[in-house]
């Protein structure tokens, strides 16, 4: 399968600031999922969280500068672009945009860690992410999915759709996939922290992060700037 036609991973987040553990989830997810590639997409405005520490057109230009000549990764700006007129970015319309350039045939895998994975629920039109990709859930040691047992419409969902690296590449939409990563206790709210105490955060992000941050002196106050 060229990787072309390879399942294609997406993976969004505000990245605020993008650190070793999205590295690592993404190339682990590459990895345990066989996909062509994994994509990045930035959120412009994310509804459910508190507005980002940083602008927009900054967290783009730290993951642009940390994925530079890395095979197997890009990064996807649109969300960024349209941050303009302050209506929120919701993940069905990026992967409404994603599945009209993929076409109908290519597999779409949306890349979610488990904690995101068990509010999706709350997320704008939910249930109609699964006609548009399939979606994979990391998980860490401690961190285990709780979802599934209960009756709830996500544990209904997550019944019926659970399914493996075979299926996702058999078919465009429609299975969620657990999978297993690396544990490592890294959080972009306590990196954030750290730099507002004046804190050292080498080898928490990509050196090309780190230089990004300290050349505008990111983060450096409570409200990131």
């Amino acid at each position: 399968m060229s990787d072309a036609a390879a399942p294609l991973g997406i993976f969004g987040g505000t990245f605020d600031p993008l650190h070793i553990g999205h590295l690592r989830l993404a190339i682990e997810a590459r990895e345990a999922l066989r996909l062509g590639e994994v994509r990045f997409v930035p959120a412009g405005n994310p509804p459910l969280r508190g507005a980002p520490g940083t602008p927009a057109v900054d967290r783009l230009a730290m993951v642009r500068q940390a994925l530079a000549g890395q095979a197997g990764f890009g990064v996807d700006d649109a969300e960024v672009l349209a941050a303009t007129d302050g209506k929120p970015s919701y993940t069905i319309d990026s992967l409404e945009r994603l599945r009209r350039e993929a076409g109908p045939d290519r597999p779409l895998v949306l890349l979610l860690g488990a904690d995101a994975f068990a509010r999706l629920d709350a997320w704008h039109r939910w249930r109609e992410l699964f006609g548009l990709a399939h979606i994979a859930v990391a998980t860490r040691a401690g961190h285990e999915l709780q979802v599934g047992a209960g009756e709830a419409p996500l544990d209904l969902e997550f019944r019926a759709r659970v399914g493996d690296a075979v299926e996702i590449a058999a078919k465009a939409a429609g299975c969620i996939v657990p999978f297993a990563i690396t544990a490592l206790e890294v959080s972009a709210s306590a990196i954030r922290e750290r730099l507002h105490r004046g804190g050292d955060i080498r080898h928490l992000v990509p050196p090309a992060v780190l230089d990004y941050i300290e050349s505008r002196q990111l983060y450096r106050t409570p409200h990131g700037h």
